[in-house]
């Protein structure tokens, strides 16, 4: 099975601010909303909790939401208590690709795993208090880029549809 993360990321690393995107990207959005279609996608509590209640749990998709809440309640969603238990939920279902799709800590601790990074490289330095993990690109082969450089009344920034797959030795 592949793992894969998904994110949306400024310059300076930023993926939030006040439990929200710090951006308004609605392409960005269909990109995700396209690529994670009919996938299992692992996400961490914070990161269900900032999803709007009309798109919960994200349509077409099957939601594992990591937490270590015990009365967590999340519907339509399979709740599990670590990463390991989210892969192999994915795995036992036959899923060919599984996409983790956030917070900073459920990215930090599934990066040393991943074999495919989906990333929306956003073309601005961004404020915000939530921080993509840092990782080598040396380990990493840029295998597509769609730039989106337009800048309009919709999209504040230019960015990138950036896919790397891990380099294996």
């Amino acid at each position: 099975m592949i793992i894969s993360l998904i994110a949306a990321l400024s310059e300076n690393k930023v993926i939030g601010k006040k439990n929200d995107l710090p951006w308004s990207l609605p392409d960005d959005m269909k990109y995700f909303m396209q690529t994670t279609r009919n996938h299992h996608v692992i996400l961490g509590r914070k990161n269900y909790d900032s999803i709007p209640e009309k798109f919960k749990p994200l349509p077409n998709r099957t939601n594992i939401v990591v937490t270590r809440q015990k009365d967590f309640v999340a519907p339509n969603c399979i709740l599990v208590k670590s990463i390991a238990e989210a892969l192999k939920i994915a795995d036992d279902a036959n899923e060919k690709e599984v996409f983790v799709i956030g917070g900073s800590e459920i990215y930090k601790q599934t990066l040393a795993v991943a074999s495919k990074l989906y990333l929306t490289e956003i073309k601005s330095i961004i404020g915000g208090d939530v921080f993509f993990p840092s990782f080598n690109k040396n380990e990493w082969l840029e295998i597509s880029r769609v730039n989106h450089n337009q800048i309009d009344s919709r999209h504040a920034y230019a960015f990138d549809f950036v896919i790397y797959e891990r380099i294996t030795s």
